[in-house]
């Protein structure tokens, strides 16, 4: 059987985006960071987050039954950290500049990309609950596309992603592989 901090450390090298989770209605606003939020589908546009059900804010997910993801870039750590401490629901909403697409859930100013949805699903696993969560809106940055970076943690730590790898390493690679499989180029 795995022990629970062997899963905890093994994961922890599972790069993730870092993500301001949002919802509105109500019993008012609340947020939680998450980085288990993933793509499903886009034939409809779909993804799902999992929140821990001990979360003092989850009865108000399973209750709007809208949430936002918003996707933090670089200089959005301290968002990051303001939305997983203990602070309340109204103190966290003090950072940052908010808005609303269409399912009022609240979207930040400024974040890479904004997804507005509609919680479709819920299924429980274990201490955490999987929202299937249709996409209704989409908000994107305003920033300059050459000047954006993502937040991701890994190894318990922020890191920064956005430079592009460049084409001399991807063109060796393919030379290398190319000539191992017995092919020119890979596509």
């Amino acid at each position: 059987m795995i022990e629970a901090t062997d899963f905890r450390d093994a994961m922890s090298l599972l790069t993730g985006a870092v993500n301001v989770v949002t919802t509105s209605g109500e019993s008012g606003r609340y947020g939680f960071t998450a980085s288990a939020v993933c793509s499903i589908t886009d034939t409809p546009p779909t993804l799902l987050v999992c929140m821990n059900q001990a979360s003092r804010s989850h009865v108000h997910f399973i209750d709007n039954k809208i949430l936002t993801v918003n996707v933090l870039g670089a200089h959005h750590q301290h968002l990051s950290t303001v939305f997983s401490s203990k602070m309340s629901s109204e103190e966290r909403f003090e950072y940052g500049n908010w808005t609303a697409l269409k399912t009022g859930a609240p979207v930040l100013e400024g974040a890479l990309v904004s997804f507005d949805c509609e919680i479709e699903q819920i299924q429980e696993v274990g201490t955490h609950a999987i929202f299937i969560c249709r996409i209704v809106a989409i908000q994107h940055s305003q920033h300059d596309s050459e000047h954006k970076q993502g937040l991701v943690y890994f190894n318990r730590a922020y890191y920064y992603v956005g430079s592009h790898v460049g084409s001399h390493v991807g063109s060796h690679v393919a030379r290398h592989v190319g000539h191992h499989a017995g092919q020119a180029s890979i596509a």
